[in-house]
């Protein structure tokens, strides 16, 4: 079994919490928490992304 990168787990349990806030504010017609779960959703996922590519640089992964 391979070693498990509990930052990637972080990563994605951020990122699947953002999506659902999205539809919370939705079904709440929350400008404001659409967008704000939009962009946290964003950084989220581009944080993970980046880390992966370093990782990757690095020989870490």
């Amino acid at each position: 079994m391979k070693d498990i990168k509990w930052i990637f787990v972080l990563y994605s349990i951020g990122a699947v919490l953002a999506m659902c806030s999205i539809g919370v504010f939705v079904a709440r017609s929350s400008i404001f928490g659409i967008l704000f779960s939009i962009v946290a959703l964003v950084l989220i996922m581009g944080y993970g992304f980046k880390t992966k590519k370093s990782m990757r640089e690095a020989g870490t992964l």
